[in-house]
């Protein structure tokens, strides 16, 4: 429910005012400032709004596992989050989250039948990688359009 919210709230906050300031921001700072907007201030808020939504989803994963440890920040948990997002699509709004189930039913599937499931996963997610360069979700977003 929360997830489904906060998703909901994103897309809206993408297609408003807000949103296209900051693709403004990103695609051509200097264009940006020609035109008024304070590029400085939207990223700023871009910034906080990231926290927000990281403190949403560190709480959910607290209140899912009912604690958390150091373990929880070490580096291979930080590449698997980099790796849920491009499997989803770096330009895409749930395009992270299809990574992350897609992931985690990898991971899952593939742990159970080999000793090195970390190279396993490597080589699945390298193929996906190649096959999908803009993620599973911009893959089925290009065959929608089309």
């Amino acid at each position: 429910m929360v997830l489904r919210a906060a998703v909901a709230l994103l897309w809206r906050m993408v297609f408003s005012p807000f949103g296209y300031a900051l693709r403004a921001s990103r695609d051509s700072p200097l264009r940006a400032e020609a035109i008024g907007i304070q590029v400085r201030a939207v990223q700023w808020g871009a910034f906080a709004i990231a926290g927000l939504f990281a403190g949403i989803a560190g709480a959910l994963y607290a209140f899912s596992k009912g604690s958390i440890s150091p373990e929880t920040l070490s580096v291979p948990r930080s590449v698997d989050a980099l790796v849920m997002v491009f499997l989803g699509g770096v330009q895409t709004l749930t395009g992270p989250v299809w990574g992350a189930a897609l992931f985690t039913w990898l991971e899952d599937s593939i742990s159970r039948g080999f000793e090195y499931w970390r190279a396993a996963i490597g080589g699945v997610i390298l193929v996906l990688v190649l096959a999908f360069p803009q993620g599973v979700a911009g893959f089925i977003k290009e065959r929608l359009v089309r």
